[in-house]
């Protein structure tokens, strides 16, 4: 894998996390303005595959909202933490370009 590969599935990556950042955050707002006689339409996001150039690299279907706005919280947080993941991912790969960079001059 060279060094723009890296980048590229990091970039994807959080792409991906982040369009899941905003489905949850629909969710928790979502859970939070739900009352027992009125529940709210929970969004599921699931990562897609291989999405074609310009796709968003999520589906998203809807169910009856049966969490409360914790769970959804904490599946936000879950999303967050991916995505700082995969940030780290690029910045490495970041940094591994420029020293290939360095070492050709």
């Amino acid at each position: 894998m060279s060094d723009v590969d890296l980048l590229d599935v990091a970039a994807r990556g959080m792409a991906a996390q982040r369009a899941l950042l905003d489905v949850d955050a629909r969710n928790v707002a979502a859970a939070q303005a739900a009352t027992p006689g009125h529940p709210y339409e929970r969004l599921v996001a699931r990562l897609v595959a291989a999405p074609g150039d310009g796709a968003s690299p999520i589906a998203v279907t809807s169910e009856p909202g049966t969490g409360d706005a914790l769970t959804e919280l904490i599946a936000t947080l879950d999303a967050q933490r991916a995505y700082e993941a995969d940030a780290s991912i690029f910045d490495i790969g970041k940094r591994l370009a420029e020293r290939t960079l360095d070492i050709e001059r």
